[in-house]
């Protein structure tokens, strides 16, 4: 473990007493002021789960193509559903993998007057050939939810405010669970499975498969490795976590690398955010960390906005033009 590239903090010390509650705050703001991600043990998700889960998804990616686009995105208006491989784009160049995307089971809103990105909430498209599916995503999904308001109330504290402060304007939890399966590539030169880029909203949980790379976090400008660790998640922060803190915690660029054919990956993000029309309010840092705010990284091609929902709708249009070329073309000639 100490020849891992990131932290490895454990979640369980907060239920061991005063002292070990803050050292892992200690910890915890540590990293995620210096690098933005790190590796996250102690979770209490069982080995059992994490193997349903693994074979689910390859259950799902050995589906036959028709039984996979039964459920294909760009049915959806919501963003909801499978991506062929190629189908999403990040910087605007393809991403090399195939993914099923999650969200909230909500209707959709059928409200003229609702702001844009409401576009982003209703229901999910399930294949009908893997009925166990849905169970298990609502089970991991409830598990990591209550990993992730675990620590937000740590982060909360290690920042000087009551531990309910990011719970008190975080609202109903928009949450994203992406089933992503990366192919291998043959290419002489490493294929992009997903380039790199920062994530739009608070906190993502990555699940990776046993024994395999590929993940890659921009420390001090080089790109270093992020292989799986038994037992332990990758945990990093999002933007919306950057501007609260006036850039005190950062969010950092990671990309995805593709494996060598003939082997493939598979990866299972857990994007934890806030409700879409939710504004997290700057926390006002005690004095000795105040000073070591770095403001929020500005880049014109990228915006970042305080309202959760604006970032999520942003990256979903830029991700998925082809879902937004047919059902949202007057959002996109809005933002042109």
């Amino acid at each position: 473990m100490s020849e891992l590239n990131l932290p490895v903090l454990d979640l369980s010390l907060l239920d061991h007493g005063p002292e070990a509650a803050e050292r892992f705050r200690a910890e915890l703001r540590r990293a995620t002021h210096d690098v933005g991600f790190f590796y996250l043990t102690g979770t209490g998700v069982s080995p059992e789960l994490e193997g349903r889960l693994h074979r689910a998804a390859r259950d799902f990616f050995n589906l036959s193509e028709a039984e996979k686009l039964e459920i294909e995105n760009t049915k959806s208006p919501h963003f909801r559903g499978y991506t062929r491989i190629g189908g999403e784009r990040t910087q605007g160049k393809v991403d090399w993998r195939e993914q099923i995307d999650i969200g909230p089971e909500r209707p959709a809103i059928d409200d003229p007057d609702a702001p844009d990105y409401a576009v982003l909430v209703g229901p999910n498209l399930w294949p009908s050939a893997q009925p166990e599916l849905r169970p298990l995503v609502e089970e991991w999904t409830s598990l990591l939810s209550e990993v992730a308001r675990k620590l937000l109330r740590a982060w909360a504290e290690a920042l000087g405010a009551p531990a309910t402060y990011f719970e008190d304007h975080f609202g109903e939890a928009q949450t994203l669970l992406k089933i992503v399966r990366y192919p291998g590539s043959t290419d002489p030169e490493p294929q992009q499975g997903v380039g790199a880029h920062k994530d739009s909203g608070v906190l993502t949980l990555l699940w990776v498969e046993p024994g395999k790379g590929g993940l890659q976090v921009r420390r001090d400008g080089v790109w270093v490795d992020a292989p799986s660790v038994p037992g332990a998640f990758v945990v990093n922060i999002g933007e919306l976590l950057e501007v609260a803190t006036d850039g005190y915690l950062t969010a950092t660029d990671h990309r995805v690398v593709s494996p060598r054919a003939p082997h493939d990956r598979i990866s299972v993000p857990f994007f934890f955010n806030p409700s879409l029309d939710a504004e997290l309010p700057r926390i006002d840092l005690p004095a000795e960390l105040a000073p070591h705010a770095r403001g929020v990284a500005q880049d014109p091609a990228n915006p970042i906005y305080g309202l959760h929902g604006e970032n999520a709708l942003k990256s979903r249009l830029r991700a998925h033009p082809d879902v937004a070329e047919i059902w949202h073309a007057d959002l996109v000639a809005a933002r042109a």
